[in-house]
């Protein structure tokens, strides 16, 4: 059976410290701060707020997005708690926090772009660029990029994810770690940029 093309972004599936928690940590989103972020987003804490990670300007993510909360202007200050960042959101109470996924030894899957083989396991790779994710239900559609021998690349790729549905091949589901992260022990720019 061949594997679905179904991105997700990066979803936590336990750590190296072999625990099984998923350790996440509260950030803010600067007010009114455009473009969307959605779970399972790459995200960096830049001049002290979280954004979108993008590999080709900034040097490591501080985690995964997983959802955020905040007091909606457009419902009367209604609270609400989303799985992604809209974007733009002009709020005009309290903050908007959110949640990211930001322990370096965390574990996560991904789904490849492209066709993943044995030999590429051990290797890195960068996420496709996420433009947009599903609104309905706030998942990202970041998949994978073309692995390589690269020591700067954001992604190393541990091993198959072992469901009974996936394979090695185009859209495998792959389990990764964050090559390069904000608070790992090389030590990186201060603020990811």
């Amino acid at each position: 059976m061949a594997n679905m093309n179904k991105p997700f972004g990066l979803r936590p599936m336990g750590n190296l410290s072999a625990t099984g928690a998923q350790k996440q940590y509260g950030y803010q989103i600067a007010d009114n701060q455009s473009g969307a972020i959605f779970q399972g987003d790459l995200v960096v804490v830049y001049d002290g707020y979280i954004i979108k990670y993008d590999a080709a300007t900034h040097t490591a993510p501080t985690g995964v997005f997983n959802g955020c909360q905040y007091l909606d202007p457009t419902r009367a200050n209604k609270p609400t708690w989303k799985n992604y960042y809209p974007g733009s959101v002009d709020i005009t109470q309290g903050q908007i926090d959110c949640e990211v996924v930001d322990d370096p030894s965390q574990l996560f899957l991904i789904q490849a772009a492209g066709t993943i083989a044995q030999a590429d396991i051990g290797k890195n790779a960068d996420p496709t660029a996420s433009t947009t994710g599903d609104t309905t239900t706030g998942i990202s559609n970041a998949t994978l990029g073309t692995p390589a021998k690269t020591a700067a690349l954001t992604m190393k790729i541990v091993g198959l994810s072992n469901a009974p549905d996936n394979a090695l091949g185009q859209y495998a589901v792959m389990v990764v770690k964050l090559n390069q992260h904000q608070y790992g022990s090389v030590g990186v720019a201060a603020d990811g940029a």
